[in-house]
């Protein structure tokens, strides 16, 4: 039975003109083949706010997976996130110029939520596929770990069926010409995002291999 797979992407922040977490998915809106069909969202990088239109996109697509893209600049490779925490520490205000410190996301929820997503099979496949890729064992506490949060809160309270977690993807080429930070192109994001959506599709169970990270 085909899959309807949500991807969000965050709208530009910090001063960048694009943020690749959207250009990626905007690519694979409405791509679809016989296990997935893949649908496309954009998500303001503000606190409270994206979780909020995150829910709303959730009731209006219903679907079976989520997978939310955030854009994590200085990284080298695709990160899948283990774990979202519920905290808000924000170095730099969000879109709205919100700059929470130190803040619970949920007053009432846990200290942090797993992914439910195959994580280190997303890490293989991407692999195999030649794309650079890791598990990341933190979200940060930006908006990108606010939204992750979120969503693992709501599929809780909810009672819900819907598997749901994060990616971080590296700068694109173009935002690095005035700085010195790693970045991988956009068709190979976009590559990675879509073997990640069809591998959550496929295995509902992660596989049990070396994953972690001494730092």
């Amino acid at each position: 039975m085909k899959q309807k797979v949500l991807l969000t992407g965050f709208e530009p922040f910090g001063g960048e003109k694009v943020n690749p977490s959207w250009e990626a998915v905007k690519q694979l809106h409405g791509e679809e083949n016989d296990e997935i069909r893949l649908v496309a969202e954009q998500i303001p990088t503000v606190f409270k706010q994206s979780i909020e239109t995150l829910e709303t996109l959730l009731q209006r697509h219903n679907p079976d997976i989520v997978i939310c893209v955030g854009q994590a600049g200085g990284r080298t490779d695709i990160t899948p996130e283990r774990i979202a925490i519920n905290i808000d520490d924000a170095r730099i205000p969000d879109n709205l110029g919100n700059q929470p410190i130190d803040e619970p996301i949920s007053d009432h929820g846990p200290a942090a939520y797993w992914t439910s997503l195959p994580i280190k099979r997303m890490v293989k496949e991407m692999k195999e596929a030649g794309v650079p890729a890791s598990v990341s064992q933190t979200a940060g506490t930006f908006v990108c770990n606010h939204i992750f949060y979120g969503l693992m809160d709501y599929l809780g309270r909810t009672s819900s069926n819907v598997r749901g977690g994060f990616i971080h993807i590296p700068f694109i080429p173009e935002q690095t010409a005035d700085k010195e930070a790693p970045s991988l192109s956009l068709d190979m994001i976009v590559k990675a995002i879509r073997i990640a959506a069809v591998t959550a599709a496929r295995h509902e169970s992660d596989i049990r291999t070396v994953g972690g990270a001494t730092h």
